[in-house]
């Protein structure tokens, strides 16, 4: 999700100085998770990128750190609880990329931010839990709304500021959110996404604010008032270039027909659930020398172009098939390009959570085929000829280790 959200700013295109990424469910410990974003999105070997995990607040560390940096912010978060439980029915998993930067395309200013932070046990997780346990609402209630009353009185006085044009409140304690939705106007007060989509933690305050960036007119001012281990409150200001409509994005743009999950396969892709597996050989994990050598290809689909021919070569090849020219190649990415299903067959007994595997051969605009994976789309429903576009996907896991690649998904439409 979180190479998703980054991949419509078009970051190789125009890189950013950092990359901070904010998540309380990393793929990995011990291990930078933004560096594989890094690869991913081809950035160029100097941004520097780094992870800010482990907590709600964490997004809103990662937004501070863009800020000061002119970085990429990619707030990205899976929300889960155990089966039944309340966590499980209020979650959500989104993930939102914010670009900052100065100069006169900036959309918005960031003005004033007044924080406070304060030690209570009010949700807690140990490493290794899979669920997170809660303290008893009417005790969270009362720490929080005294601290939170107190940032937005001192963001509003900085700013000489009675009432802003627009505002979004959030917290992960749904009680704690309504009473403070209860301080402002209804007119200014921006939707509740938890109502639509759940509580999607680290990436919540960007939802918030990226919902109102698209409604905003220029030089309204939008309050963000988060409560999650403290208070913070965040005053910014819309310029005139909010209307370009290039610069927001939101997140349901381009959505496909939601298609219904059932329960026990939720459980089992949340891994609350263990079945038994497919009666095949387990998969094997990807080397680490092998996948730095192709590390182009593996994380961010370059192929190689022939400079004499125009051949396109996937994944990149020295030898030009077509003219045989040896070392006369250019990268050619082709993630952002469109693809069309030359053949597929439909894998009933591969070894996958989520059977059965749509296999295909695909043949992208320009040139280059590959052989490759089918998601978010219904078996009976795909055929020779269809358009296809490339998403960032996790094959499988073995080891410990996470084998991404890229999959092909049916065309959204805009």
């Amino acid at each position: 999700m979180a190479v998703e959200a980054a991949r419509r700013l078009s970051p190789s295109t125009n890189p950013p100085e950092t990359l901070w990424l904010a998540t309380t469910m990393p793929a990995y410990a011990d291990r930078t998770n933004a560096v594989g974003m890094h690869a991913a999105l081809r950035l160029p070997d100097h941004v520097f990128s780094a992870d800010v995990v482990g907590a709600i607040r964490s997004g809103l560390g990662a937004m501070r750190a863009a800020l000061s940096t002119a970085g990429l912010a990619v707030l990205s978060d899976v929300r889960t609880g155990l089966p039944g439980s309340a966590d499980e029915a209020r979650g959500g998993d989104a993930a939102v990329a914010i670009q900052f930067g100065r100069g006169r395309d900036v959309i918005a200013e960031w003005l004033y931010h007044e924080s406070l932070t304060v030690d209570f046990l009010d949700r807690w997780r140990v490493p290794g839990a899979r669920n997170s346990k809660t303290w008893e609402e009417r005790f969270t209630v009362q720490e929080y709304l005294p601290i939170t009353k107190e940032v937005v009185s001192r963001v509003l006085q900085r700013a000489s500021l009675d009432k802003p044009d627009h505002v979004a409140v959030l917290s992960p304690d749904p009680r704690t959110t309504r009473e403070m939705r209860n301080w402002f106007d209804h007119e200014c007060l921006s939707e509740d996404l938890t109502d639509k989509i759940g509580f999607t933690g680290t990436a919540h305050l960007g939802l918030a604010l990226g919902q109102i960036l698209q409604i905003a007119k220029p030089g309204q001012t939008i309050l963000l008032v988060q409560a999650s281990d403290g208070a913070d409150a965040i005053l910014l200001r819309t310029t005139d270039q909010i209307g370009n409509p290039e610069a927001t994005k939101g997140p349901w743009a381009g959505r496909n027909q939601i298609n219904e999950l059932d329960y026990i396969s939720f459980l089992t892709w949340r891994g609350l659930l263990q079945r038994e597996p497919p009666r095949r050989p387990e998969p094997v994990g990807p080397a680490a020398p092998p996948a730095v050598r192709n590390r182009e290809w593996k994380m961010g689909l370059v192929g190689s172009q022939c400079q004499a021919c125009g051949r396109t070569h996937a994944p990149p090849q020295r030898v030009c098939t077509e003219c045989h020219i040896v070392d006369n190649m250019l990268p050619h990415p082709l993630a952002d390009k469109i693809a069309t299903v030359a053949t597929y067959t439909v894998d009933h007994l591969a070894h996958s959570l989520s059977p059965p595997v749509i296999a295909a051969m695909i043949d992208f605009e320009g040139g280059g085929r590959i052989e490759t994976e089918i998601t978010d789309a219904d078996p009976e429903a795909i055929s020779v000829g269809d358009n296809v576009e490339m998403t960032f996907r996790r094959r499988f896991t073995a080891d410990g280790v996470h084998n991404y690649f890229w999959k092909a998904r049916p065309v959204r439409e805009s």
